[in-house]
């Protein structure tokens, strides 16, 4: 069985996006101005009215960025910030997801680089996240390919599972978004964490499963992918 689960407010307190940001901006590795909108569109994600071409509006700003400068705030934030974020709970239903012999996997609309510190920790083997574009080991301040959201997030796992012949009645998948509702709405084994009112709403009139992780991680082991 494969289950699949989205990162940000699911298995981390607030998102990958926001303890990279901080990080960055308070080594001076990034400035404010960078940031651009990204403060507004919080506020209209929250209120259930997003732009959803916000990702690529944000990452406009932040051309010229070295990969490697990128890679090591990534893993300076995981140690510093990030890893005491991660839910407990979260963490032990990958533990024993794996230990039952199931795949977990990460889908998530952050970006690669900056996941990956949270994937080698967990002991995930595989991740769908959006990419950042490079040209001469710099950002150019689009993306590769598309933005993991919403719809497109669907898009990225239904073609992941077509490709290893995995039916969507089998996969289990944990969002607190209703961003993710396309996904949620075709899985076999849709599962609300940690829900926004909007999502919520949907799980109660869908009778969905609704978790709900308070305890974090806070220093505590976990495995690392080799």
């Amino acid at each position: 069985m494969i289950h699949i689960f989205d990162i940000d407010y699911t298995l981390i307190r607030k998102s990958t996006a926001y303890h990279f940001l901080l990080e960055a901006v308070t080594r001076k590795k990034i400035s404010l101005k960078q940031l651009g909108k990204l403060p507004l569109d919080w506020l209209h994600y929250k209120f259930g009215a997003i732009h959803f071409d916000f990702i690529e509006k944000a990452l406009a700003h932040m051309a010229g960025i070295d990969e490697s400068l990128i890679d090591e705030t990534a893993e300076s934030c995981f140690k510093r910030r990030l890893r005491r974020n991660v839910y407990r709970e979260g963490a032990r239903l990958v533990r024993r997801i794996q230990d039952e012999g199931g795949e977990a996997v990460l889908a998530t609309s952050s970006f690669y680089n900056l996941v990956r510190p949270l994937e080698n920790f967990l002991g995930v083997k595989e991740s769908l996240a959006s990419r950042l574009e490079f040209e001469n080991g710099k950002t150019t301040g689009r993306i590769d390919g598309k933005a993991l959201f919403g719809a497109n997030k669907k898009e990225a796992v239904e073609d992941w599972l077509k490709k290893r012949s995995i039916p969507l009645q089998d996969v289990w998948f944990y969002s607190d978004s209703y961003t993710d509702l396309p996904l949620l709405s075709v899985v076999g084994h849709p599962v609300a964490v940690n829900p926004d009112r909007f999502l919520r709403k949907k799980a109660r009139q869908n009778k969905w499963r609704i978790l709900q992780f308070r305890e974090l991680l806070v220093g505590e082991a976990c495995r690392t992918t080799s």
